[in-house]
């Protein structure tokens, strides 16, 4: 049997290695029409791993979440990439704050972390000694990681095994008949099942093989800053806010890097393009496609001030600035250089709410992956051999 996996960013990169591990006599085919892996989402973020902390207990995502870590801390120590499982604070600034920190700790319990601690006064000083905070919740088992290292080091397993990695292989059609027919600007391909990987642009992939799922992806950049050199003091490992349960996004924060530095941010801003990371970037197509998709305009009009209070401190540097003085009051403006951005390929529903969950879509003789957003870099080999399990009766015939 012959099997496509489109897309060779982290989650398509670990699929198709699993694949190979699972099923030695599958011929693998992996399709990334970029020129190397891991070139989006998996290259443009900053490298946490994720424990599990704050997704709803019993979902998807949470199960894969916490075994994911596992999985990818095993993964780095087997072929030595960079991560350190420095441990993160989750700090509540306010009164109001509280009730929702102890909510989350018992979350973070459901679903299976270990070593949790709640932390009040002088001990949040002794672990972050410049972070605000009246409460905080310590997680342990969190830390950064090399992202493009580990797709780096899955695309050469992946052709030490045998499977055949074609980069610069942008799908542009597929036609199912006895079996798929993929079509590449430079070459055609046949394949007997199909696992849809395309992250940014899986919806599309997902149209094209004909599936009618009515989800949309709505890209959101999220723009980062670094702290300059003689200031990163300030900030030790991972300093967060506590989630507003209520509200889709995070909020910014403060993570070090793997390679050094420490990056502060994001905020979430709609992208005028799907691998928009800079502020001028702009495809006609993809700005289209999200205004004039009716589940975007009900997101909005449910979350009208939300979307406005992310787009403030988007252009104004005093209130991106203040709104991390509530993690780390001593930061200052002149503290911030320019750093990188991320686009987060977020599926969204007609109904206008964001897909929370992981979100996988049988096809005859194909698998799409229509929603893998955070925590799905820590959380790939999990998924990963989630997909292998949800396509295994193809795949054992």
């Amino acid at each position: 049997m012959r099997v496509a996996v489109i897309g060779g960013g982290i989650v398509g990169l670990a699929t198709a290695h699993q694949l190979l591990h699972r099923y030695p006599g599958v011929e693998l085919l992996l399709l990334e029409k970029e020129t190397g892996p891991g070139r989006h989402q998996s290259g443009h973020n900053s490298g946490v791993l994720h424990a599990g902390l704050s997704y709803k207990p019993g979902s998807v995502k949470a199960r894969l979440a916490v075994e994911g870590l596992r999985r990818m801390v095993e993964f780095c120590q087997e072929h030595a990439i960079p991560f350190d499982q420095c441990g993160k604070i989750v700090v509540a600034t306010s009164e109001a704050e509280i009730p929702r920190l102890h909510a989350l700790l018992e979350r973070g319990k459901a679903n299976g972390l270990e070593g949790l601690r709640l932390l009040r006064g002088e001990p949040i000083r002794e672990i972050e000694p410049h972070a605000a905070g009246i409460e905080a919740i310590l997680v342990p088992q969190e830390g950064i990681v090399d992202y493009p290292a580990v797709c780096a080091t899955l695309a050469h397993e992946i052709v030490a095994r045998g499977g055949d990695v074609r980069f610069s292989s942008e799908v542009i059609g597929l036609r199912q008949g006895a079996r798929w027919l993929i079509h590449t600007p430079a070459a055609e391909y046949e394949a007997d099942f199909l696992i849809n990987c395309a992250g940014l642009h899986c919806d599309r992939v997902s149209r094209m093989a004909g599936n009618r799922d009515a989800t949309k992806i709505v890209p959101f950049r999220g723009e980062y800053c670094q702290l300059r050199p003689e200031r990163q003091f300030l900030v030790r490992n991972l300093i967060y806010p506590v989630p507003d349960p209520s509200l889709p996004f995070l909020g910014v924060h403060c993570t070090r890097l793997i390679h050094g530095g420490v990056e502060v941010g994001p905020n979430a801003v709609l992208a005028l393009a799907r691998e928009g990371y800079r502020r001028t970037d702009f495809s006609l197509r993809d700005t289209l496609e999200t205004l004039t998709y009716r589940g975007f305009w009900r997101f909005f009009l449910r979350y009208p001030r939300l979307c406005w209070d992310e787009l403030k401190p988007a252009l104004s540097r005093e209130l991106f600035v203040r709104s991390l003085q509530r993690l780390v009051p001593e930061l200052r403006s002149d503290d911030l250089l320019p750093g990188g951005a991320g686009v987060r390929a977020q599926a969204l529903s007609a109904d206008g709410d964001l897909v929370q969950d992981f979100c996988f879509v049988r096809q005859r003789a194909a698998l799409h992956v229509l929603n893998a957003p955070s925590p799905a870099a820590t959380a790939s080999l999990a998924i990963a051999d989630h997909i292998v399990d949800e396509a295994g009766e193809a795949l054992a015939e």
